[in-house]
């Protein structure tokens, strides 16, 4: 199949390169948080995003707003150029979906649109309809050796013939319990045999009624096995290529957990609504087990995993309560072996098999749920057995590009014989093969940079990769052969390329950015060094006339020696002893330092409005961004605020002894991520930061989700010591400085909660230097530029009250002084 190569996810448009403003410049281009906070789509331009070919080659598509209307519209270009063109509703009725299945060959596109399915036949360009119902059908793809088409309808799976038209249900999951049987007492039984001796008529009639039931036994042997759930439900329904397995997950739901209400104030009913969100870190999670029915014995089976290598291996932080925990009381040695504890084992998450193109082998990925293992296993339906191929251990957790949280990126080579996968043994994600027959493992990439993307061409013998081996701050598009080698850089401009492949590879679709330039659409051969040819340009000449900023990317030697990346923003002629202020990215595993326009694109603009009034400003890849490997990635595990606060406290270091930045004259802010560093500085650093703004911030760990804390802090009542370290809360009688937070009153992420339970600990507290910015009708990321507006007005007058008070009041804010 073919797949998209993102190589980042932001949002606007791009711009020229000009000569950089002096502090306080009054040209007509001059910035002021009114303009830079208004609707991106109509004053900056709307990038183009979410591009794809067309099935024939003979068109990009991709959405576009030039008309700077409410949302994005599809358009459509050649890739010789030309001119865009909006695409018409008519003809999107008519355009296969973006995404889908293709069989082996690449000669046929399985797809669902509008809730059926199509199957294309990719020379002719003419598809068939599948399905026609006013039920949905849902994940369709090729089966049976791409005999048949399969896919889902209310928890089945059918596949359809296209030779014959024939539908067939491969599966009968029915929810709830087996439907008890019509057993009768023996008070019955002597009743029924009475009748059955005394009257002819019923001894006839029962006779009809045998009649009739060995007949419908017969036909439902024609039919699928009736599999009854209970409470569980099925996923990811899969049919073996020999078509007597289907494999699938059976999902256990958690039992019924608190749920957090988020309640909305302002809303059109004119009552107060209450939105239902989610539970908090800790609470019990949903379990998932590999089911495998066998249809040649109509016999279901769940996979066992027990003799999975490390199951029974507890996470390393764990010893460090078996030391604390008490002496044991003396025991009655009659009875210690009555009291033996159990070994404990940890829950695992199996994902769906994926299997050879022979369908002759078939391998899976299973995590366990605390996501410190990841094992892949070849499996043998037949004998419902597992053997290991790779297990990879990580004390904090698994993760990384191509890793992620769940399968990852992971498939077969041509030879049928070989898993391809990704992992961070080496410390950086690369690409790796093993042997099903022999296991022997080998890496096919290795360095100190990331494979951030990776898929194989079509005939399996060239690696198409994004990484970014050039440099930790860019994104380029490599080819390199099958067994490994050399790569072979295609994409060379500075900055970063998100690629899509041509149906027959021959050239690319580049979505490409710079660190001042928004992104824009163009297209080359895939060749190497091969120029660009822009077709789109997206921003405004209002946009245009500001001369944007070109920030430096530095780096920081940490408390500890690690070099940390940062963007670095001055003016022009930076005054002695001047102001200074640190960003905070949020997100925590995201990376802003980079050489892209970034996705926070109104924080970029906000920067060059602080620099044009004098301010140096740092924003820093602080430890647990990505973009650097698993160490920085998981720096931050047990003790969020710890070096990832560590860098800014460095970063500041840096500015007073590097760039003459004042030590009394620092601020920092950011939002998410970055709120909760930004209390952890205010908190824990005083003397290091004068003023900070937290946006939407964590302050209390154990209320986040479980999802992306438990990663991190495992588990509240299992780590106690990792959330009360970590949770601003716990240090808020350190403020001195002064703090302005802001927070969305219905913010279903960070809930509003977290900051009115710090607020009301501020006031316990007695402090009196910080103030709180709500905004009714905000979630956790602000829709509104009025929101955006009145937000960063109050952050700018923070930083201009307390760290640059003799500057002349920035525009829009006159009349509050």
């Amino acid at each position: 199949m073919r797949f998209l190569l993102l190589a980042a996810l932001p949002l606007v448009v791009p711009v020229a390169v000009q000569a950089q403003p002096t502090a306080g410049s009054s040209s007509s281009a001059s910035l002021t948080v009114e303009k830079i906070m208004r609707d991106p789509a109509q004053w900056v331009g709307a990038s183009p995003s979410n591009v794809y070919w067309g099935e024939d080659g003979k068109r990009i598509y991709f959405s576009w707003n030039p008309e700077k209307a409410r949302r994005d519209s599809l358009y459509s270009i050649a890739p010789s150029g030309g001119q865009a063109r909006k695409v018409s509703l008519r003809e999107q009725r008519l355009l296969p979906a973006s995404r889908g299945q293709y069989d082996r060959r690449y000669t046929r596109k399985v797809y669902e649109k509008d809730g059926d399915i199509y199957l294309l036949d990719l020379k002719t360009q003419k598809a068939r309809r599948v399905t026609n119902t006013a039920e949905r059908e849902t994940d369709p793809d090729f089966a049976l050796l791409d005999r048949v088409v399969s896919y889902m309808r209310s928890g089945n799976l059918f596949t359809w013939d296209p030779a014959t038209g024939e539908t067939t249900q491969r599966t009968d999951f029915r929810r709830g319990p087996r439907p008890a049987g019509n057993d009768l007492s023996p008070a019955e039984k002597y009743l029924k045999a009475e009748q059955m001796a005394l009257f002819e008529v019923l001894r006839q009639r029962d006779q009809d009624v045998k009649a009739r039931e060995k007949q419908q036994k017969a036909l439902a042997q024609l039919r699928p096995k009736a599999i009854y759930l209970g409470a569980k439900t099925v996923e990811n329904l899969q049919l073996s290529p020999d078509g007597r397995f289907v494999t699938y997950s059976l999902v256990t739901p958690a039992d019924k957990q608190k749920v957090a209400i988020v309640p909305s104030f302002v809303t059109a009913s004119g009552f107060t609504e209450d939105i239902s969100t989610r539970t908090k870190v800790g609470a019990t999670q949903t379990a998932y087990e590999m089911g495998l029915y066998d249809i040649s014995r109509d016999t279901t089976f769940v996979l066992g995993y027990k003799e999975l290598k490390g199951l029974d291996e507890l996470p390393a932080y764990r010893k460090e309560y078996q030391l604390q925990a008490k002496a044991p009381q003396p025991v009655d040695t009659t009875k210690a072996k009555q009291s033996k504890k159990p070994t404990e084992t940890r829950r695992v998450i199996p994902f769906r098999p994926v299997w050879s193109d022979n369908g002759q082998r078939a391998f899976l990925v299973m995590r366990a749920a605390d996501n410190k293992d990841r094992w892949i296993v070849s499996l043998d339906p037949a004998t419902q057995k597992i053997s290991l191929l790779d297990r990879q251990r990580d004390e904090a957790w698994i993760s990384g590009p191509g890793i992620g949280n769940g399968a990852g990126n992971v498939g077969w080579l041509a030879d049928n014989r070989r898993v391809w996968f990704q992992s961070e043994e080496s410390g950086y994600s690369h690409l790796y093969t093993v042997d099903v027959t022999t296991g022997q493992k080998k890496a096919l990439t290795s360095g100190k940079f990331e494979v951030q993307q990776a898929q194989l061409s079509q005939d399996k013998k060239t690696w198409y990769l994004i990484t970014n081996k050039t440099n930790p701050g860019e994104q380029q598009f490599f080819r390199m052969p099958v067994e490994g080698g050399a790569l072979t850089q295609i994409t060379t401009k500075p900055g970063a390329s998100e690629v899509t492949l041509s149906p027959d590879e021959k050239t690319l679709a580049v979505r490409y950015s710079y660190a001042n330039k928004p992104w824009e659409l163009y297209v080359m051969p895939n060749k190497p060094g091969a120029a660009m040819r822009q077709l789109t340009h997206s921003i405004t000449a209002e946009f245009e006339a500001y001369p944007w900023r070109d920030p430096e990317v530095i780096t920081i030697k940490a408390q500890d020696g690690a070099d940390v990346y940062a963007r670095l923003y001055r003016p022009a002629t930076p005054q002695a002893q001047g102001p200074a202020v640190i960003f905070v990215h949020g997100a925590g595993y995201l990376q802003n330092a980079h050489k892209w326009w970034s996705q926070y694109s109104r924080e970029y603009m906000f920067h060059n409005l602080l620099v044009d009034r004098g301010y140096t400003v740092l924003d820093i890849d602080y430890r647990g961004s990505s973009g650097y490997g698993r160490d920085v990635r998981t720096g931050i595990y047990r003790f969020m605020g710890g070096k990832d606060l560590s860098d800014h406290v460095d970063g500041a270091k840096l500015l007073t002894e590097k760039y003459g930045v004042s030590p009394q004259r620092i601020g920092i802010y950011g939002g998410s991520y970055g709120g909760f560093i930004t209390l952890m500085a205010m908190f824990t650093q005083p003397e290091v930061f004068k003023a900070g703004a937290a946006l939407r911030s964590v302050t209390d760990w154990a209320h986040y989700n479980h999802g992306y804390t438990d990663n991190i802090l495992n588990e509240p009542y299992q780590d106690s010591i990792a959330y009360a370290r970590s949770s601003p809360i716990n240090y808020a009688a350190g403020l001195k400085g002064a703090l302005l937070m802001c927070h969305g009153m219905v913010d279903t992420n960070v809930h509003f909660q977290d900051i009115v339970r710090l607020t009301q600990r501020l006031i316990e507290l007695k402090k009196e230097n910080w103030e709180l910015a709500v905004y009714p009708v905000e979630d956790h990321g602000f829709v509104e530029p009025s929101s955006w507006t009145d937000e960063y007005k109050r952050i700018l007058k923070l930083f201009e009250t307390n760290l640059n008070p003799g500057a002349s009041p920035p525009a829009g804010l006159k009349s509050e002084k």
